[in-house]
């Protein structure tokens, strides 16, 4: 049995669409159900950002997640392939016409992603305020919460509608195929076919 955690929402759908090309049969998660077995697979219908917990603690073999989760968590795992999907950019963002003040002793950035904030700005050598948010991003700096930003956008379109601009591009970020590394030498001709199997599908998209 090779137990697959699967974020929820549209990574979700794009990786059983995956799944069912592969195995050429449908796979679907029914009404609210979190499990969904097929012959000697079990996909797991979980958070995006607990998708490497489970796959780190061996409740999972294998996961799917964005590099966005991997870099924020440090958890320790085996990346296996580039899936290609569930595209986006992970930005240092900030008010239209006005520059980010780096003279001020510590600037304030508001983010759902401290690790990956305090990694970029320590790098600089720039002191920050990282302030905490679970969402609405974009709101911090109009109401003076924050200097800045780091968030995940696609489009940019919702940053813009806000009065916004993308100062850098911090991450560009992807979904990815994780392993656990227990899993990946006691299950490896089950997982190493699986790897193959999608690097085929992702490479001919």
């Amino acid at each position: 049995m090779i137990t697959i955690a699967l974020p929820k929402g549209r990574i979700a759908d794009d990786v059983l669409d995956l799944f069912a090309r592969m195995f050429d049969c449908n796979f679907a998660f029914v009404n609210r159900k979190l499990i969904l077995q097929y012959d000697n697979f079990r996909f797991l219908l979980v958070r995006s950002q607990d998708v490497p917990i489970y796959v780190s603690y061996q409740a999972a073999d294998l996961g799917v997640v964005g590099l966005d989760v991997l870099e924020e968590t440090g958890v320790d795992i085996v990346r296996l392939l580039d899936l290609k999907i569930g595209q986006c950019r992970v930005v240092l963002g900030s008010k239209m016409n006005e520059n980010i003040n780096y003279d001020k002793p510590q600037i304030k950035i508001a983010t759902k992603m401290p690790n990956i904030t305090r990694n970029f700005f320590s790098k600089r050598a720039i002191a920050t305020d990282i302030i905490k948010l679970y969402g609405s991003i974009e709101l911090a700096p109009l109401v003076g919460l924050s200097d800045a930003i780091v968030d995940i956008v696609e489009t940019g379109n919702t940053m813009k509608e806000n009065s916004l601009k993308v100062d850098e591009v911090i991450l560009e970020s992807s979904a990815y195929l994780i392993a656990n590394r227990n899993s990946f030498y006691s299950k490896k001709c089950d997982i190493l076919d699986i790897y193959n199997k999608l690097k085929i599908l992702v490479d001919t998209n």
